[in-house]
């Protein structure tokens, strides 16, 4: 492992130093359950309570319209799930993208089949970007939710949320948010983003794996439908012992500045990368403009993307981590009109502050290698 140049940050990152701190911490001193009534819960809960105020200021909410999940793919599950089925009568239409997390995806495919709605796939334009125009024309009266992602997490490329939220609130129609990709990185503020749900992750922002959050606006006003039941932890939408080491993690991740303070240094990375990838014949698939620095898919000519995967010491990949495994071509890549050999030529990197300039000179170097 000493050799191994670890590129794929959009999949997972390490602990920061202040998370590490805190969350080993907490697995020693914050072991009560956060819902009992003594002192050491109360403590416990109090410490909760603030992360939540944390995570909330930090996106323009109120403290309680956050709900603790295991993560964005339970958030996300909550807040499709937990919405349309518990607003029905509104109407059984719902509008996505076809470029989404296979999370969104999926369940789309699960209230299509098993609860008769229908979903409305809207396709990228060339460059990852989804058209707003094509969403708001795809509305209808009996649209009860559009679930737009804010940052492709294959790509980088930045959604016009603004634009599709404010078409939402024009027309009540409730928005979510996928933001897995694009927390921190990018200043999100639900008010003015017309944001009714928001999902995110820890794990994507140096925190610790198996603990995230959903932003419900209005949240005890809002019917939502709870996907794990329980003995009425989180407002009732989402049973289970509070983990508290975890979300304390969590908040110290959210608190420390390391992202926002690194952008320049990782869009300048990007840039070099950009350069270097053009120079020994490669395309850019990502877009040119309106993206993240910390995501770059390329593709070089007579590149075997999946041997470079498996075998070289650069880790990096071909899609997202929840579908690398699988030897067929990215249904991103597809969606922005590559064929089947242009995929498996494409590579995603995806970078950090901990990534370097020496680390971008030696991927050129094999990756030229290996065109």
């Amino acid at each position: 492992m000493l050799n191994m140049i670890y590129l794929d940050f959009a999949a997972s990152t390490p602990l920061l130093p202040s998370v590490k701190d805190e969350l080993f911490r907490a697995f020693e001193e914050e072991y009560s359950n956060p819902s009992s009534a003594h002192k050491l819960g109360r403590s416990s809960a109090e410490k909760i309570e603030n992360v939540r105020k944390i995570i909330a200021d930090s996106i323009g909410a109120y403290k309680s319209e956050i709900v603790f999940t295991s993560g964005a793919s339970e958030a996300n599950n909550l807040a499709i799930k937990g919405y349309v089925l518990a607003n029905s009568k509104k109407g059984k239409h719902i509008i996505t993208s076809a470029i989404e997390h296979k999370c969104i995806l999926a369940i789309c495919h699960f209230l299509e089949k098993e609860h008769g709605y229908e979903i409305t796939y809207i396709s990228p334009q060339k460059n990852g970007i989804i058209d707003s125009q094509d969403v708001i024309q795809a509305m209808r009266d009996d649209t009860v939710l559009v679930s737009i992602m804010h940052v492709n997490n294959e790509l980088g490329s930045i959604q016009p949320i603004e634009l599709i939220g404010k078409a939402c609130f024009e027309r009540n129609i409730k928005f979510h948010v996928d933001a897995a990709q694009s927390y921190k990185k990018i200043a999100i503020d639900v008010d003015e983003l017309n944001i009714d749900m928001l999902s995110i992750s820890a794990h994507k922002i140096y925190g610790p794996k198996g603990i995230g959050a959903l932003y419900i606006r209005d949240l005890r006003e809002t019917r939502i439908q709870p996907v794990i039941h329980g003995a009425g932890q989180e407002y009732g939408l989402r049973g289970g012992t509070l983990p508290t080491p975890l979300i304390l993690g969590f908040g110290a991740a959210v608190e420390d500045k390391t992202i926002e303070s690194t952008f320049a240094k990782v869009n300048h990375l990007n840039i070099s990368l950009r350069t270097k990838i053009i120079e020994i014949g490669g395309t850019i698939n990502s877009p040119d403009k309106n993206y993240i620095p910390h995501i770059l898919n390329i593709r070089l000519p007579n590149f075997d993307a999946v041997n470079f995967v498996a075998y070289s010491n650069y880790q990096c990949s071909q899609g997202s981590a929840c579908s690398s495994l699988n030897i067929e071509m990215s249904y991103v890549l597809r969606a922005i009109g590559l064929t089947l050999q242009e995929g498996n030529q494409s590579l995603r990197i995806s970078l950090s502050n901990f990534s370097s300039y020496e680390d971008i000179e030696k991927i050129t170097i094999s990756l030229k290698k290996g065109a």
